[in-house]
């Protein structure tokens, strides 16, 4: 009659079935010890049977009932205080967060099991946690992190002998290893995993190792011997119930038989996984099946329903990615890494189809992902947040899809609900219901593979081929950007340039007609190599820039120069992609002329696309000035320190400005520190001679220097605020990515990592404009500080003359340098020479063209 050991008895019964993957039979054990325990008020053991009752469920996919089992264990725990119980299921709820893709959260949970673990010494928990965390950081494609976590939790389970949390990290290992290429590598740890699953009868890890064996031999292009690995893995996992790996086998056999070409079961497959993975809420595994789908379509000659199921994926990544703001920037990095490419493999589908706006739309959702990225959390528009819309009939075809999916779910649910039930407990009618259900379950598949044969949704699909074209120039919102450029002053155009592995994709948006594509064959190796060339030749005076410039100015303008003529263009509005990011459109150059000659070139960021035009004040501007012109002091960023000295020539820059404009307050040296931002708002344009870095990799890096020594990172100008402010100008600040630049150009074969891709700038204009400042003046290198001061004064010069825009003012200042040596301007030739500068040497885009301006120049 000894109660309280009966109860941890049947708890313990339980685990073995658990382990060996007879979860019916588990749950049954479970529940008798649970029924026990409360009776007798053994409430230790009662936490206990919960966590495991969790487990059971997790493993078969129930996270919802996982984690109500495991919140009602927590709060026993914690009443009773029991450290190892209470760390265990906060791990155990790590894990059901990470499942979902709920990656923040499951992190917190492992982080505060872990703290407890360590304090207490329990290391078997410890392991597992360690893993669960490895888990995280591969999903995440942090996998130099993830692999050493594994390392840790792999030394720990060796040291206590805990051969199944061995065999599963050993398995995790082969993943990473996977990930990176290293085959071999990779098989060798699967089959460690293997063979100890094997040996300890652990089915559900056994299942999920002979999955992922199967997957490196269809890497290497070993189809029949991927699918038979595939196809135990599978027989393994239905036997006991796992869905999730089921899920991930299922699209695993679908993928094999897309390459083999057998369409039909490849879309079997891919729909049995969907139907899990909604089912459980894996939201990862879902958007890489619905990704798949989108392939499969595509493979089939059949865009209109790849691009359908592509936007379904990139919405799904869209959730996951909002949420992963919690994270720290290094993991939020590496997971878009694992995504960007659907973003921009959607984008090209649609530019092929000449659907360019809604490609316009996905490029757009891009950057404001690559600026979000480096200034953290900062999201951009309501606009730029709600994914990639579907239109009417994708969202017809959707819904239909939906329902059959929904019924897939409910029977679906319903047999695993009685597949909990141990076979020999079920009733003769369970026995039939089940084998009833799976009958039904099999005639919906078979349904769904003539579903887009049917007549309505092919008369769907036909209606989108038919219509696709006129919709673009119906949409509201190419009408809303339309409008927005036929209200500008000056007569412009938006340019969406779209870098692709063999080929860029320009997109030219214009006041009066349907958005334009033309299609340029360039690798981006080649492409990347160009600007490199451009960038090294720009910053210094005696280089050879037109050469450089003109090969850029084929690959970019010279496809589009017709449709600018018949636009009668004066303005590019410019979104770059990419590295394209690191040299300025205006030092393009045609074989006679800088582009900047013909064209004022404002860059967008995705805060600017809402309205593009915020005209300048007229009359009285009010400007605050400030220099650094005398001392010097160190400035620490990340793990180097620089020291910096005052600016010889700052000075006159601001004496010139105040002297064009009179109202103009200044600030130098002392003056010029953190205190003068409180006054930033009085003001409609603050202009900083100072120095000033953006640098890839996080805001930490990135700095501006105030005149008393003290700096302000791109983390600090996040809280600024000024909503009056239209113009921040910094006139001595650079993006420090030259050496890597030329580095990579002279590489003669192999494509550059894209790890550099201008974040930082586009980030450092979006700071400004969230802090209320209509556009930004930066300048990509440091140039000389006479010419800065030349330069800086035309550009005032023409703003205080009344009428211009910021773009068309920035384009008089470069045109006067760029003809200042033919003799044009006599004062400007005698400011030259008293700055000590050649004014022949002024017309080299190494003095103007590093200044861009960034937002609503216009």
């Amino acid at each position: 009659g000894a109660r309280a050991a009966e109860a941890l008895t049947l708890n313990n019964i339980g685990n073995v079935n658990g382990s060996l993957g007879n979860y019916p039979m588990a749950l049954d054990y479970y529940q008798q010890s649970l029924l026990i325990t409360r009776e007798i008020g053994y409430r230790a053991t009662e936490a206990l049977t919960l966590n495991n009752i969790g487990n059971a469920n997790q493993d078969l996919g129930h996270y919802s009932t996982a984690l109500n089992s495991y919140q009602q264990s927590l709060l026993i725990t914690r009443e009773i205080g029991d450290l190892a119980g209470k760390a265990g299921t906060l791990n155990n709820i790590g894990d059901v967060n990470r499942a979902l893709g709920n990656y923040p959260t499951a992190l917190d949970y492992y982080q505060q099991s872990l703290l407890i673990t360590r304090e207490i010494g329990a290391r078997a928990t410890e392991a597992k946690i360690l893993n669960g965390i490895g888990l995280l950081y591969d999903s995440l494609g942090s996998y130099s992190t993830a692999l050493n976590s594994y390392q840790q939790s792999l030394l720990i389970t060796r040291t206590i002998g805990d051969r199944a949390t061995e065999a599963k990290i050993l398995n995790n290992i082969g993943n990473v290893n996977g990930s990176l290429g290293n085959y071999p590598m990779a098989l060798d740890a699967y089959q460690q995993s293997l063979l100890i699953t094997r040996e300890i009868g652990d089915r559900a890890t056994e299942a999920a190792t002979l999955n992922n064996i199967g997957n490196v031999n269809r890497l290497l292009g070993n189809y029949p011997e991927a699918l038979a690995f595939y196809e135990q893995s599978l027989g393994i996992t239905r036997e006991i119930g796992v869905r999730a790996t089921e899920a991930v086998t299922l699209t695993n056999l679908g993928n094999v038989n897309r390459l083999l070409g057998n369409y039909p079961e490849a879309l079997a497959y891919y729909e049995q996984s969907l139907t899990i993975e909604q089912d459980i809420g894996d939201r990862a595994g879902e958007a890489t099946t619905l990704g798949n789908l989108g392939l499969l379509f595509q493979t089939q000659a059949n865009p209109v329903l790849a691009i359908i199921f592509l936007k379904q994926a990139i919405n799904t990544y869209e959730t996951i990615r909002q949420g992963n703001q919690a994270l720290e920037q290094s993991l939020q990095d590496s997971y878009t890494a694992t995504v960007e490419g659907a973003y921009r493999h959607l984008a090209d589908l649609l530019l092929q189809q000449d659907r360019i706006l809604e490609a316009q739309r996905v490029l757009d959702l891009l950057r404001v992902q690559e600026i979000d990225t480096y200034v953290r959390g900062v999201r951009g528009t309501a606009d730029t947040q709600t994914g990639v819309a579907l239109r009417p009939d994708e969202q017809a075809i959707i819904a239909r899809y939906t329902a059959n999916q929904d019924k897939l779910i409910e029977l679906g649910r319903e047999r695993a609900e009685l597949a909990k039930i141990s076979p020999e407990q079920r009733t003769p009618q369970q026995q039939a219901r089940i084998a009833e259900l799976r009958r039904l379950e099999q005639a919906v598949l078979v349904t769904f593979q003539t579903f887009f044969e049917q007549d309505d949704i092919a008369t769907l699909v036909n209606r989108l081929r038919s219509t696709l074209g006129a919709a673009n120039v119906e949409l509201p919102e190419l009408n809303a950007l339309r409008d927005n450029l036929q209200r500008l002053d000056q007569k412009a155009v938006v340019l969406y340039p779209l870098v692709l592995e063999e080929r860029l994709e320009l997109v030219l948006v214009t006041p009066d007609t349907a958005p334009i594509r033309r299609t340029v064959q360039v690798t981006r190796t080649d492409l990347n190599r160009a600007i490199g060339e451009l960038r090294y030749a720009l910053e210094a005076s005696d280089r050879d820039a037109v050469t450089p410039a003109q090969q850029l100015y084929d690959w970019l303008i010279r496809p589009i120069q017709a449709d600018l003529e018949q636009a009668q263009a004066e303005v590019i509005i410019y979104s770059p992609d990419l590295r394209l990011r690191y040299v300025p459109l205006a030092a393009l150059h045609d074989g006679n002329h800088w582009l900047i000659e013909t064209y004022g070139v404002n860059n967008i960021t995705a805060a600017s696309l809402a309205d593009l035009g915020h005209p300048s004040s007229r009359g009285n501007i009010r400007v605050l000035a400030a220099a650094f012109t005398e001392g010097r002091y160190p400035v620490t960023v990340g793990s180097r320190t620089v020291t910096l000295g005052g600016l010889t020539y700052a000075e006159s820059e601001i004496e010139t400005l105040v002297s064009l404009i009179p109202t103009t307050v200044r600030r130098l040296n002392a003056d010029f520190n953190r205190e003068m931002v409180d006054e930033m708002d009085d003001y409609q344009i603050i202009h900083l001679a100072t120095h000033a870095a953006f640098n890839p990799g996080v805001l930490e890096d990135s700095y501006i220097l105030f005149g008393n020594g003290d700096w302000a990172t791109l983390a600090d100008v996040k809280g600024w605020s000024f909503p009056n402010v239209e113009l921040v100008v910094l006139s001595a600040c650079e993006t420090a990515v030259g050496d890597v630049l030329r580095a990579e150009a002279a590489i003669a074969s192999g494509a550059p990592s894209d790890s550099i891709n201008g974040e930082e700038i586009l980030g450092f204009g979006y700071l400004m404009q969230l802090a209320g400042a209509d556009a930004t003046i930066g300048s990509l290198w440091k140039v000389d500080d006479g010419g800065t001061q030349i330069l800086m004064g035309a550009f005032y010069d023409a703003l205080s003359r009344g009428g211009l825009s910021r773009v068309e003012a920035l384009q008089q200042a470069q045109i006067a340098l760029i003809r200042m040596g033919a003799g044009g301007d006599r004062g400007g030739f005698e400011l030259a020479q008293a700055v000590g500068l050649d004014p022949n040497d002024l017309a080299h885009p190494y003095y103007w063209a590093p200044f861009i301006l960034i937002g609503n120049g216009l």
